[in-house]
């Protein structure tokens, strides 16, 4: 089992949500904590991940989550709503990069995924989601590719693609159903045409009779 799939198992199952997604990231920066407060833990991966309550009204929450090295449990550190992220920024709209900023009410963190490809899916899923759910002020995407926030992304992209599979099958039906109706036509035509000729050969065989 992935990380990502142990994660929505063990964090998010149990709380009757769904994890939507989720980015393995580590800090652009070190965040300066103070020595009491590490506890010594050692090394970790940290998760940023977005997921949604199954009960309605839907809610949303963006978690951090780490696990501690030799340790296989994953633990939930920080949580925040939707609609406490302020901003999300893609830190160059130009070119692909792994590097974004989270931006919340009370607090602001610096990432980079571990390629540009996962941070590019995270910052796409995101911003739909916020679309969808955010249910007063929506959250600003900053030097955000276009590809990321709609037209060319992967999640229109699929959405396109399954949408020209179902015209294409619709079409494919009804020409075929097209052709069964001409079938079946010419089939009653020529039932039609072989009631007349038996019809006819009984009439000529009654004339010859008498």
């Amino acid at each position: 089992m992935s990380a990502k799939a142990a994660i929505n198992k063990v964090v998010f199952k149990p709380h009757d949500e769904k994890m939507l997604v989720a980015v393995q990231v580590k800090r652009r920066t070190k965040k300066k904590i103070p020595f009491l407060a590490t506890g010594g833990q050692g090394d970790y991966m940290t998760f940023i991940c977005v997921s949604v309550t199954n009960k309605k009204p839907s809610h949303v929450s963006i978690t951090k989550v780490k696990q501690f090295q030799g340790s296989s449990a994953f633990v939930k550190r920080s949580q925040w709503t939707i609609n406490q992220l302020q901003q999300v920024n893609g830190i160059d709209p130009n070119k692909d990069s792994a590097e974004f900023d989270l931006m919340f009410e009370n607090a602001f963190d610096q990432w980079v995924a571990g390629s540009a490809g996962e941070k590019c899916f995270f910052i796409q899923v995101l911003h739909h989601t916020c679309q969808r759910y955010s249910a007063t002020r929506k959250p600003e995407f900053v030097n955000c590719q276009s590809k990321l926030l709609g037209g060319n992304s992967i999640l229109h992209s699929a959405a396109d693609s399954v949408t020209s599979a179902v015209q294409k099958a619709s079409q494919a039906l009804n020409e075929r159903g097209e052709r069964l109706g001409r079938a079946e036509e010419k089939t009653a035509d020529m039932m039609n045409s072989a009631e007349q000729f038996s019809v006819t050969a009984q009439k000529l065989a009654m004339k010859h009779k008498c």
